[in-house]
């Protein structure tokens, strides 16, 4: 018998995806298979509208809005499964995205998480901004994906069709060993939203464990479901969020080393907001440092024993993705160097 899934979508008011893509997900080629809704305190009449019309989907209530990464520790805390996957209710899957994946991570025991091919949903021949062919980061931790630098979007042209270990894998569509989640507690409730996915294969990578890409599968992302790109308060989670992972998983000297070049070059976003005529994320960056200083202490009473440096990891472009995409115009992964 396969190892056994379960697929667990967070959802807020997420009606309108639920009905355009949990038939989809139903009909998933794969049979040791539960399927889960975990809902975050909804507004809207998600959770009758599931009862009513998926009764076979199993509905986990959170009492409140604990966010991305607290949303799902609170729901995953009441389920058993021999694999976690962490699905976005605006991703549209295809019949079979999961064996792939899971025959791969069943491949090696130090395989700890992957994700499958992701592409735009509007667009099912170009990569989509949350994961593309798997995640990167940068000398100074800014994340990006093979095939999406900045808002340059790849067409998928068989480029990306290799099995291959990157740094980070998308939380649209998230393939977790259980026991390695349990391991390491899950995501880190006080990101909120954005970059928890980072931070937690960071944290499986500084174990010595690998993350994966396995381009057998993919699904298609809409993007932008929940919280909207243009929106201040993403902004701030990012330029925040980006920090304390920094903080959290770099070695102490390196992390103080890294932490103070990119805090100069978020100041140069901070002007390109200001003088760009957009106030409200300018306050965003100047937010998101603020909230940064004052966790210090908090944020480094997470830090663990193991730090490795960035020389010891697999997923990281020893250059700044910055300095290339916009100084030097490099418009595509290949090109990097």
């Amino acid at each position: 018998m396969n190892p056994s899934v379960a697929i667990v979508i967070l959802n807020w008011n997420g009606k309108a995806y639920l009905n355009q893509f949990l038939p989809g997900i139903l009909s998933s080629e794969y049979d040791n298979l539960q399927i889960i809704v975990g809902d975050n305190a909804s507004t809207d009449d998600s959770v009758e509208f599931l009862e009513q019309n998926f009764p076979t989907v199993k509905i986990i209530k959170n009492d409140q809005n604990y966010g991305f990464a607290g949303g799902y520790n609170k729901v995953l805390e009441r389920v058993e499964a021999d694999y976690f996957i962490l699905l976005n209710s605006d991703v549209e899957v295809t019949p079979n995205w999961i064996k792939p994946v899971i025959s791969l991570m069943e491949s090696d025991a130090q395989i700890a998480a992957a994700q499958p091919k992701i592409k735009w949903q509007l667009n099912k021949n170009q990569f989509e901004y949350a994961g593309a062919a798997g995640g990167y980061l940068d000398i100074y931790s800014f994340p990006f994906c093979r095939g999406r630098l900045f808002n340059v979007y790849e067409h998928d042209n068989g480029q990306y069709n290799e099995q291959k270990e990157v740094f980070w894998a998308s939380g649209a569509a998230f393939f977790i060993k259980s026991k390695y989640w349990k391991e390491t507690g899950g995501l880190d409730a006080d990101l909120f939203a954005h970059m928890e996915e980072i931070d937690l294969c960071w944290r499986l990578k500084n174990l010595g464990y690998k993350i994966m890409y396995c381009a057998d599968a993919e699904v298609y992302h809409v993007g932008g479901g929940t919280l909207q790109t243009e929106n201040p308060f993403k902004t701030y989670l990012n330029f925040r969020n980006n920090l304390i992972i920094m903080q959290k998983n770099l070695p102490a000297g390196d992390a103080v080393f890294r932490i103070t070049i990119r805090m100069f070059i978020d100041f140069i976003a901070w002007w390109h907001f200001l003088l760009t005529g957009k106030p409200k994320f300018t306050m965003a960056v100047t937010k998101g440092h603020w909230h940064f200083l004052k966790s210090l202490s908090k944020t480094n009473k997470k830090r663990k024993v193991v730090q490795k440096t960035y020389s010891e990891h697999t997923g990281v472009y020893h250059n700044s993705i910055v300095w290339a995409f916009f100084i030097k115009k490099i418009r595509y992964f290949s090109r990097l160097t």
